[in-house]
Order: structure tokens, then C-alpha cells, then sequence
């Protein structure tokens, strides 16, 4: 049997967003939930190090949210974690969410549900899923040792990874469509500087092949069409994020790319709905802003619920 519950409040995603604005609702004295279909901390759990968190010239992703989450929990904010998702309804007044073992009604809801890597989508990447492609690098770099992996992107997180990589790998790889890299020059310099980095420029994923993992790899020059097969133990993908937003994009104005679109409130188009961090329309997406949203998020989803209590009075 399902547990019933109300609250002010629900924030769904447990990321920098999400613990940002159960901190500011809960400050807010509104009853508030986090809800996430993992655990708390969001993509950002699996990142080596930070050097652009203020206050941290460097810390762990996973320290840091442990942080969030022991500050979230300093003021009582409610979290169900590991749920699965049954049902969202917005629309309405009292906003429902169902999962497999919750039934939760709610004044007001803030999106903070992130983003998941983009895929490559070339022959071989699922099949090769978790037998030579991976998506974090921090997660499956030890089983790596003395190999040759293959990162594709040109950004913070391809780069980043790839020096990661290095601690374990024989050799790695960045591929990357243009012909210089997009990530901070700070970054660049480092992967330039270290002597197991190779750069393939102006180059695509084609497909991924082996037997039973992955062995090589073809890649296309974009500008003279070649194919190059390249041997690699591993591929990660790092080309970008896909909001996740499947769970209410009948709903929610969305962007061309599935991204929630807000004003400077954060509201979305629909009345007591919010929303925060990667998941929305932003131009950049990184734990500082992601925290920002969620307090700004928080602090008009406690205006409205205030309106709502006023308007019942």
C-alpha cells in the first residue's frame, strides 16, 4: 500500500539545484520534499575535482554535495530517494506525484530533474555499453589500467576526464570534431602539457566494434570524409547533455532541445511550477548556477504558496 503525503513543496532531483533550494524552501518554514529516482547529488557526484566552486579551490564532487545534502539536512528537508516515477500531474491546483511507493500531493513543485550525458548514437555504443563505453569516467577509470581509451568532445568534461584517464590509461585519445578545443584554456593547457594525450582533430564517432568489448573504433575526418579505425579498450562519450524531462514534457513548454523554458523567476508556463539547474533553458550549466537557481526557484515557490495561503484565507 502506498504511503499518502502533502506538502508545500516538492522539489524533484536531489542535485546542486534541488539540496540549493530545499536549503532556501525549508529556510522559508514550507514543508518541502526532495524527490529523486537516484540518490542525492545529481551528475556532479561523479566528478573527480572542482576548481570554480567558490570557497573550494579544489574539492571532491561527491564532498561537495555531501555538504549540500548535511546542510539540506541542518533544516529538515524531507528526502525520498531511489523512487520510481509512476505518474506526474502538473496541471492542476494540487499537484500529484505517484511513485511506486508514494502517493504525494503538493502546493507547488520546482524541476530541478538535470540532465544524462547525450549519446553518440553510432552502431556498437549500446551494445559495447558497460564493455568499453562508459559514461563516467571516475566510476570505470580503474578498469582501465595500461590501456588505450578514447574520449569524444572538446569540452570542460571531455577534457577533464581525459586527464583523469591518464592515471590509469596507457594512452588516451580526445576526439574532437573542430579543430581546437572548447574547454577553458586552463584545462587545455594541462591535456597540451601531459605526454599520454593524443589529439585527433576535425574528426567523428562513426561506429565502435570488437567482439565481446570494444577493440577499435572508426572515426570520420569531416573534412576530407576519410575513415580512420583506431584501436581502443574504451570510448566515453563526453558531447553533452539531454534534459530529463520525459516524465512531463506534454506538459511543460520545453525548448527545440527539450530544455524547460522560464522567466526570470524561474516559473515555467504552468501556475505553481518552477524549475532549476541543467534541466532548464540556461546559458551556462555548472554546480554555481545550478545552486542559484535553486535558491531563486525556492524563494518564488514560497511567494506563490504565501499567495495561495492569503487567497484561502
Amino acid at each position: 500500500m502506498k504511503q499518502d503525503l502533502n506538502y508545500d513543496l516538492v522539489i524533484m532531483g536531489g542535485g546542486p539545484a534541488g539540496l540549493s533550494a530545499g536549503i532556501y524552501a525549508a529556510r522559508g518554514a514550507v514543508k518541502t520534499a526532495i524527490i529523486d529516482t537516484n540518490m542525492t547529488g545529481g551528475q556532479v557526484s561523479n566528478t573527480l575535482e572542482l576548481e570554480n566552486y567558490p570557497g573550494f579551490p579544489i574539492i571532491g564532487g561527491f564532498d561537495l554535495m555531501e555538504k549540500f545534502e548535511e546542510h539540506a539536512d541542518k533544516f529538515g528537508v524531507k528526502k525520498h530517494i531511489m523512487q520510481e516515477i509512476q505518474s506526474i500531474n502538473l496541471k492542476n491546483d494540487v499537484k500529484i506525484i505517484e511513485t511506486a511507493e508514494l502517493f504525494v500531493k503538493t502546493k507547488s513543485v520546482i524541476l530541478a530533474t538535470g540532465a544524462k550525458p547525450q549519446k553518440l548514437g553510432i552502431p556498437g555504443e549500446e551494445k559495447f555499453a558497460g564493455r568499453g563505453v562508459s559514461y563516467c569516467a571516475v566510476c570505470d577509470g580503474a578498469f582501465f589500467r595500461d590501456k588505450i581509451v578514447t574520449v569524444v568532445g572538446g569540452g570542460n568534461a571531455a577534457v577533464e576526464e581525459a586527464l583523469y584517464l591518464t592515471k590509469f590509461a596507457s594512452k588516451v585519445n580526445i576526439v574532437h570534431r573542430r579543430s581546437e578545443l572548447r574547454a577553458d584554456k586552463i584545462i587545455q593547457e594541462r591535456a597540451f602539457n601531459n605526454n599520454k594525450i593524443n589529439f585527433i582533430w576535425d574528426s567523428v564517432a562513426v561506429e565502435i566494434k570488437g567482439e565481446n568489448n570494444v577493440q577499435t573504433f572508426i572515426i570520420k575526418n569531416v573534412k576530407t570524409n576519410e575513415l580512420t579505425e583506431i584501436q581502443t579498450d574504451g570510448v566515453f562519450p563526453y558531447i553533452g547533455f539531454n534534459p530529463n524531462t520525459e516524465m512531463f514534457a506534454n506538459d511543460i513548454k520545453l525548448d527545440s532541445k527539450g530544455f524547460i523554458e522560464a522567466n526570470m523567476n524561474l516559473e515555467t508556463n504552468l501556475k505553481g511550477v518552477f524549475v532549476a539547474g541543467d534541466v532548464r533553458v540556461t546559458p551556462l550549466r555548472q554546480v554555481i548556477t545550478a545552486a542559484a537557481d535553486g535558491a531563486v526557484s525556492a524563494t518564488n515557490a514560497i511567494k506563490y504558496i504565501e499567495e495561495l495561503e492569503i487567497a484561502t484565507v
